[in-house]
Protein backbone atom coordinates (compact mmCIF):
# COMPACT_ATOMS: atom_id res chain seq x y z
CA UNK A 1 0.00 0.00 0.00
CA UNK A 2 2.87 2.38 0.79
CA UNK A 3 4.42 1.69 -2.60
CA UNK A 4 1.10 2.31 -4.32
CA UNK A 5 0.63 5.60 -2.52
CA UNK A 6 4.15 6.75 -3.31
CA UNK A 7 3.68 5.81 -6.96
CA UNK A 8 0.46 7.78 -7.14
CA UNK A 9 2.05 10.83 -5.57
CA UNK A 10 4.98 10.66 -8.02
CA UNK A 11 2.65 10.23 -10.97
CA UNK A 12 0.53 13.12 -9.76
CA UNK A 13 3.55 15.36 -9.34
CA UNK A 14 4.63 14.55 -12.89
CA UNK A 15 1.12 15.32 -14.12
CA UNK A 16 1.10 18.69 -12.38
CA UNK A 17 4.55 19.48 -13.72
CA UNK A 18 3.43 18.64 -17.24
CA UNK A 19 0.50 21.02 -16.84
CA UNK A 20 2.97 23.89 -16.78
CA UNK A 21 3.94 23.25 -20.37
CA UNK A 22 0.64 22.25 -21.94
CA UNK A 23 -0.73 25.20 -23.84
CA UNK A 24 -3.61 27.43 -22.69
CA UNK A 25 -5.29 24.76 -20.57
CA UNK A 26 -2.36 24.71 -18.14
CA UNK A 27 -2.45 26.99 -15.08
CA UNK A 28 -0.41 30.05 -16.04
CA UNK A 29 0.78 30.45 -12.45
CA UNK A 30 2.27 26.96 -12.11
CA UNK A 31 5.90 28.10 -11.98
CA UNK A 32 7.67 25.28 -10.26
CA UNK A 33 10.76 27.28 -9.39
CA UNK A 34 8.42 28.76 -6.76
CA UNK A 35 6.97 25.46 -5.56
CA UNK A 36 8.04 22.83 -3.10
CA UNK A 37 9.07 19.26 -3.92
CA UNK A 38 6.62 16.50 -3.06
CA UNK A 39 6.61 16.27 0.71
CA UNK A 40 6.05 13.21 2.85
CA UNK A 41 2.36 12.47 3.14
CA UNK A 42 0.86 14.72 5.82
CA UNK A 43 -2.23 14.30 7.94
CA UNK A 44 -4.85 16.98 8.32
CA UNK A 45 -5.60 18.44 11.73
CA UNK A 46 -8.90 16.61 12.32
CA UNK A 47 -10.69 19.32 14.32
CA UNK A 48 -9.49 22.34 12.32
CA UNK A 49 -11.61 24.41 9.92
CA UNK A 50 -10.42 27.31 7.78
CA UNK A 51 -12.12 30.08 5.83
CA UNK A 52 -10.47 32.20 3.15
CA UNK A 53 -11.67 34.61 0.50
CA UNK A 54 -9.02 33.87 -2.12
CA UNK A 55 -9.69 37.06 -4.13
CA UNK A 56 -10.71 36.81 -7.76
CA UNK A 57 -9.74 38.20 -10.15
CA UNK A 58 -6.40 38.82 -8.46
CA UNK A 59 -4.10 36.80 -10.73
CA UNK A 60 -2.50 35.09 -7.76
CA UNK A 61 -0.67 31.78 -7.89
CA UNK A 62 -2.70 28.68 -7.11
CA UNK A 63 0.55 26.96 -6.19
CA UNK A 64 1.12 29.61 -3.53
CA UNK A 65 -2.50 29.52 -2.39
CA UNK A 66 -2.23 25.76 -1.90
CA UNK A 67 1.02 26.18 0.03
CA UNK A 68 -0.65 28.70 2.34
CA UNK A 69 -3.47 26.27 3.09
CA UNK A 70 -1.07 23.35 3.53
CA UNK A 71 0.77 25.20 6.30
CA UNK A 72 -2.30 24.72 8.51
CA UNK A 73 -3.64 21.43 7.07
CA UNK A 74 -7.28 21.93 8.07
CA UNK A 75 -9.88 19.19 7.99
CA UNK A 76 -12.39 21.51 6.29
CA UNK A 77 -11.73 24.52 4.05
CA UNK A 78 -14.29 27.11 2.98
CA UNK A 79 -13.25 29.26 0.02
CA UNK A 80 -15.04 32.35 -1.29
CA UNK A 81 -14.58 34.20 -4.59
CA UNK A 82 -13.61 30.78 -5.86
CA UNK A 83 -13.37 29.92 -9.54
CA UNK A 84 -13.88 26.22 -10.17
CA UNK A 85 -10.65 26.03 -12.18
CA UNK A 86 -8.63 27.63 -9.39
CA UNK A 87 -10.09 25.26 -6.81
CA UNK A 88 -9.34 22.26 -9.01
CA UNK A 89 -5.71 23.32 -9.26
CA UNK A 90 -5.42 24.15 -5.56
CA UNK A 91 -6.80 20.73 -4.71
CA UNK A 92 -4.33 19.01 -7.04
CA UNK A 93 -1.39 20.93 -5.60
CA UNK A 94 -2.49 20.14 -2.05
CA UNK A 95 -2.40 16.44 -2.88
CA UNK A 96 0.60 16.14 -5.16
CA UNK A 97 2.86 18.76 -3.59
CA UNK A 98 1.81 18.47 0.05
CA UNK A 99 0.24 15.05 0.46
CA UNK A 100 -3.13 16.45 1.61
CA UNK A 101 -6.12 14.76 -0.02
CA UNK A 102 -9.48 16.53 -0.07
CA UNK A 103 -12.95 15.94 -1.43
CA UNK A 104 -14.57 19.03 -2.97
CA UNK A 105 -18.06 20.44 -3.45
CA UNK A 106 -18.88 23.64 -5.31
CA UNK A 107 -21.38 26.39 -4.61
CA UNK A 108 -21.05 28.42 -7.80
CA UNK A 109 -23.60 31.20 -8.19
CA UNK A 110 -22.61 32.56 -11.58
CA UNK A 111 -20.53 31.79 -14.65
CA UNK A 112 -17.90 34.32 -15.54
CA UNK A 113 -15.58 34.02 -18.52
CA UNK A 114 -13.86 37.30 -17.73
CA UNK A 115 -13.23 36.35 -14.12
CA UNK A 116 -12.79 32.58 -14.26
CA UNK A 117 -11.70 31.81 -17.79
CA UNK A 118 -12.91 28.83 -19.72
CA UNK A 119 -14.30 29.22 -23.21
CA UNK A 120 -17.06 31.66 -24.21
CA UNK A 121 -19.66 28.88 -24.53
CA UNK A 122 -18.60 27.28 -21.24
CA UNK A 123 -17.30 29.91 -18.82
CA UNK A 124 -15.94 29.00 -15.42
CA UNK A 125 -18.14 28.77 -12.33
CA UNK A 126 -17.67 31.37 -9.59
CA UNK A 127 -18.83 31.40 -5.98
CA UNK A 128 -17.99 29.21 -3.00
CA UNK A 129 -16.30 25.85 -2.52
CA UNK A 130 -15.84 23.49 0.41
CA UNK A 131 -12.95 21.05 0.63
CA UNK A 132 -13.05 18.32 3.27
CA UNK A 133 -10.69 15.48 4.09
CA UNK A 134 -13.78 13.38 4.89
CA UNK A 135 -16.52 12.65 2.33
CA UNK A 136 -19.36 15.14 2.07
CA UNK A 137 -23.07 14.46 1.65
CA UNK A 138 -26.34 16.35 1.28
CA UNK A 139 -24.88 19.33 -0.55
CA UNK A 140 -27.19 22.25 -1.11
CA UNK A 141 -26.40 25.36 -3.14
CA UNK A 142 -28.67 28.36 -2.64
CA UNK A 143 -28.50 31.64 -4.50
CA UNK A 144 -29.85 34.54 -2.45
CA UNK A 145 -33.01 36.09 -3.95
CA UNK A 146 -31.21 39.45 -4.03
CA UNK A 147 -27.46 39.28 -4.56
CA UNK A 148 -26.92 43.02 -4.72
CA UNK A 149 -24.42 44.14 -7.34
CA UNK A 150 -23.32 40.54 -7.97
CA UNK A 151 -24.93 37.14 -7.52
CA UNK A 152 -24.25 35.75 -4.04
CA UNK A 153 -25.33 32.64 -2.15
CA UNK A 154 -24.50 29.98 0.38
CA UNK A 155 -23.72 26.30 0.19
CA UNK A 156 -23.89 23.60 2.86
CA UNK A 157 -22.66 20.04 3.25
CA UNK A 158 -22.61 17.39 5.94
CA UNK A 159 -19.16 16.04 6.75
CA UNK A 160 -17.05 14.90 9.68
CA UNK A 161 -14.94 17.25 11.76
CA UNK A 162 -12.96 15.76 14.62
CA UNK A 163 -14.64 12.45 13.82
CA UNK A 164 -18.15 13.81 14.38
CA UNK A 165 -20.81 14.60 11.82
CA UNK A 166 -21.58 18.30 11.46
CA UNK A 167 -23.34 20.61 9.01
CA UNK A 168 -20.95 23.09 7.39
CA UNK A 169 -22.12 26.27 5.65
CA UNK A 170 -20.05 28.57 3.45
CA UNK A 171 -21.25 31.97 2.27
CA UNK A 172 -20.29 35.32 0.80
CA UNK A 173 -22.64 38.23 1.49
CA UNK A 174 -23.18 41.33 -0.63
CA UNK A 175 -20.55 44.03 -0.97
CA UNK A 176 -19.78 46.58 1.70
CA UNK A 177 -22.11 49.43 0.76
CA UNK A 178 -25.17 47.15 0.48
CA UNK A 179 -26.32 46.79 4.09
CA UNK A 180 -30.01 46.30 3.26
CA UNK A 181 -29.20 43.49 0.83
CA UNK A 182 -26.93 41.78 3.37
CA UNK A 183 -29.69 41.98 5.97
CA UNK A 184 -32.03 39.98 3.72
CA UNK A 185 -29.27 37.50 2.90
CA UNK A 186 -28.41 37.01 6.59
CA UNK A 187 -32.04 36.18 7.36
CA UNK A 188 -32.10 33.55 4.60
CA UNK A 189 -28.86 32.03 5.89
CA UNK A 190 -29.97 32.10 9.53
CA UNK A 191 -33.19 30.29 8.68
CA UNK A 192 -31.17 27.45 7.17
CA UNK A 193 -28.65 27.32 10.02
CA UNK A 194 -31.42 27.25 12.63
CA UNK A 195 -32.53 23.82 11.38
CA UNK A 196 -29.34 22.27 12.80
CA UNK A 197 -28.32 21.87 16.44
CA UNK A 198 -24.65 21.67 15.45
CA UNK A 199 -23.34 23.81 12.62
CA UNK A 200 -20.23 25.62 11.41
CA UNK A 201 -20.78 28.72 9.30
CA UNK A 202 -17.75 29.92 7.33
CA UNK A 203 -17.51 32.92 5.12
CA UNK A 204 -16.93 36.49 4.11
CA UNK A 205 -19.85 38.47 5.52
CA UNK A 206 -18.64 41.87 4.29
CA UNK A 207 -19.70 43.39 7.61
CA UNK A 208 -18.07 44.18 10.93
CA UNK A 209 -19.40 42.37 14.04
CA UNK A 210 -21.57 45.25 15.27
CA UNK A 211 -23.32 45.67 11.91
CA UNK A 212 -27.09 45.36 12.46
CA UNK A 213 -27.57 43.12 9.44
CA UNK A 214 -25.66 40.29 11.15
CA UNK A 215 -28.09 40.14 14.09
CA UNK A 216 -29.96 37.03 12.83
CA UNK A 217 -26.69 35.09 12.71
CA UNK A 218 -25.48 36.31 16.12
CA UNK A 219 -28.78 35.17 17.63
CA UNK A 220 -27.98 31.59 16.59
CA UNK A 221 -24.21 31.29 16.83
CA UNK A 222 -20.99 32.75 18.24
CA UNK A 223 -17.78 33.64 16.45
CA UNK A 224 -14.69 31.56 17.11
CA UNK A 225 -12.96 34.67 18.53
CA UNK A 226 -14.18 35.06 22.15
CA UNK A 227 -13.33 38.77 21.99
CA UNK A 228 -15.44 39.25 18.89
CA UNK A 229 -19.04 40.04 19.74
CA UNK A 230 -21.36 42.89 18.70
CA UNK A 231 -21.05 44.31 22.23
CA UNK A 232 -17.23 44.25 22.03
CA UNK A 233 -16.85 46.35 18.91
CA UNK A 234 -13.26 47.20 18.11
CA UNK A 235 -11.70 44.27 19.99
CA UNK A 236 -11.77 41.73 17.15
CA UNK A 237 -8.73 40.77 15.13
CA UNK A 238 -9.08 42.21 11.66
CA UNK A 239 -9.12 39.88 8.65
CA UNK A 240 -8.73 42.22 5.66
CA UNK A 241 -6.17 44.54 4.14
CA UNK A 242 -8.42 47.49 5.06
CA UNK A 243 -8.22 46.53 8.77
CA UNK A 244 -11.77 45.31 9.26
CA UNK A 245 -13.12 41.97 10.40
CA UNK A 246 -15.28 40.60 7.60
CA UNK A 247 -14.42 36.89 7.84
CA UNK A 248 -16.03 34.58 10.40
CA UNK A 249 -16.20 31.06 11.71
CA UNK A 250 -19.59 31.03 13.41
CA UNK A 251 -20.27 28.05 15.67
CA UNK A 252 -23.64 26.67 16.73
CA UNK A 253 -23.65 23.93 19.37
CA UNK A 254 -19.85 23.63 19.11
CA UNK A 255 -17.07 25.15 21.20
CA UNK A 256 -13.76 26.55 19.97
CA UNK A 257 -10.38 25.59 21.43
CA UNK A 258 -8.57 28.45 19.75
CA UNK A 259 -8.25 30.41 16.54
CA UNK A 260 -5.66 32.21 14.44
CA UNK A 261 -5.76 34.96 11.83
CA UNK A 262 -2.87 34.43 9.41
CA UNK A 263 -1.91 37.34 7.14
CA UNK A 264 -1.16 36.41 3.54
CA UNK A 265 0.15 38.27 0.50
CA UNK A 266 -1.99 36.14 -1.84
CA UNK A 267 -5.34 37.78 -1.14
CA UNK A 268 -6.82 40.96 0.30
CA UNK A 269 -8.33 38.72 3.02
CA UNK A 270 -6.36 36.86 5.66
CA UNK A 271 -6.77 33.16 6.39
CA UNK A 272 -8.82 32.47 9.50
CA UNK A 273 -8.78 29.03 11.11
CA UNK A 274 -10.05 27.56 14.32
CA UNK A 275 -9.56 24.33 16.24
CA UNK A 276 -12.81 22.95 17.63
CA UNK A 277 -13.81 21.03 20.72
CA UNK A 278 -16.24 18.39 19.49
CA UNK A 279 -16.21 16.19 22.59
Amino acid sequence: MVLGRSTRLLAGAMTVACMVFVGPSAPSDALFDRSQPVDAVKDVVPNRVLTWNICNPCEESDVDRAAEIARYAPQVIGLQEACVGDVERIREYLEYLHGLVYHVEYGSVLTSWGRCGGVPWSPGGFGQAILSAAPMTDRVNVEYPDGGSEDRGYMAVTTKVGGRSVRVFNTHLAQRQQEAVRAKQARVLATAVARHDRAIVLGDFNAVPEAPELTPVWELATDTDPQCRPSLAGTCETTTDWHAKFDYVFLRGIAARGHRVEPTSYSDHDLLYTDLDLS
